[in-house]
């Protein structure tokens, strides 16, 4: 492959994101939701951190982008309280901190997959990240990498039940079928992390809810 050719390859690969994010965006503004897109994620993280004032009470969803973009590292400097229940040294307190998600000011997240018509779907073990996503905090803010963008909500199924969750399995030393095979079995095991399915198809009433997009790949 040439120069030229290579050059040529990468911005067409751009402008399929650039197109595809956008018609993302248009669909979610349609269906009531707030979308924006930054180029990375360093620029992702300091517009997210310039929605939160001082002073406001943060809450944090389990979500490997939040952290691969650096955003739990700045907010820690801020003055503002934070609520996560992931936190390391924080395990006995993990569902009194939980409970707390729902009356922080602003919580943030990262999302399983976005459908070009503007839809959010995402599983969860126990409630704690995909509830306060949708009621409670005066605002939601959910990271998300153009890796998670889908066609439809049959592609948004697929991608969280046959790669995300066996991979989010594995990662965190689940006993499950899918974290051996890599794909859903649908399994009944104790430590089965897809308990609850929530899709969101338009903005839920009471809620205040803005995706920001990243121009990487991020998360699972």
């Amino acid at each position: 492959m040439t120069a030229n050719t290579a050059d040529q390859s990468k911005s067409l690969h751009g402008w399929f994101h650039q197109a595809r994010v956008e018609r993302t965006m248009q669909a979610l503004e349609k269906n009531g939701f707030s979308a924006l897109f930054e180029a990375d994620g360093k620029s992702a993280a300091k517009r997210m951190l310039a929605e939160i004032p001082a002073g406001a009470t943060v809450g944090i969803g389990g979500s490997i982008t939040l952290d691969q973009i650096g955003f739990l590292r700045e907010l820690n400097k801020r003055d503002v309280r934070v609520v996560n229940p992931k936190e390391p040294g924080k395990e006995k307190q993990h569902f009194e901190l939980s409970r707390q998600l729902f009356a922080c000011d602003f919580f943030i997240s990262g999302t399983n997959a976005v459908t070009e018509e503007g839809h959010l779907y995402n599983v969860d073990a126990t409630g704690n990240r995909v509830g306060p996503m949708f009621f409670g905090p005066a605002k939601t803010i959910i990271a998300c990498g153009v890796n998670k963008i889908v066609k439809d909500m049959a592609e948004a199924r697929s991608r969280v039940w046959n790669i995300a969750a066996p991979m989010n399995a594995r990662r965190k030393g689940k006993k499950t079928p899918c974290a051996e095979t890599g794909f859903c079995s649908d399994c009944n095991a104790p430590d089965r992390i897809c308990n609850i399915a929530v899709e969101l198809v338009r903005k839920p009433r009471k809620s205040d809810i803005l995706i920001v997009f990243i121009g990487e790949v991020f998360g699972l």
